[in-house]
């Protein structure tokens, strides 16, 4: 490679070869894994790749089955949909309270 700077992307090996002779391999920069978009821990069960390698795998491979697979972890979708029940339980509590009270005005 004609860069001669000592940067993320061009980070080398020197390995000896089987004829003794001395050569650089060019490394490649580490993958760092899918994300959880909540709390940024790393996802169980996808492969730790690096961006272009993800398009070169199948669909089956890039995520969970489960509702939001592949973007949150089994933590955060458990406390999304607790959360939202809660919320639908309270605007029910609400619409009772509200009802009770309209009939004892009456």
């Amino acid at each position: 490679r004609r860069k001669s700077f000592n940067t993320k992307s061009n980070k080398i090996r020197k390995v000896k070869t089987p004829g003794g002779k001395l050569a650089v391999q060019y490394l490649q920069k580490k993958p760092k894994g899918v994300m959880c978009g909540d709390c940024k821990v790393r996802l169980q069960g996808i492969p730790q790749l690096r961006p272009k390698e993800y398009s070169r795998i199948s669909r089956r491979e890039k995520t969970v089955t489960r509702a939001y697979g592949g973007s949150r972890c089994a933590k955060c979708v458990r406390q999304r949909i607790v959360r939202a029940f809660l919320v639908e339980e309270q605007k029910i509590v609400k619409k009772v309270l509200k009802a009770q009270g309209q009939a004892q005005k009456a």
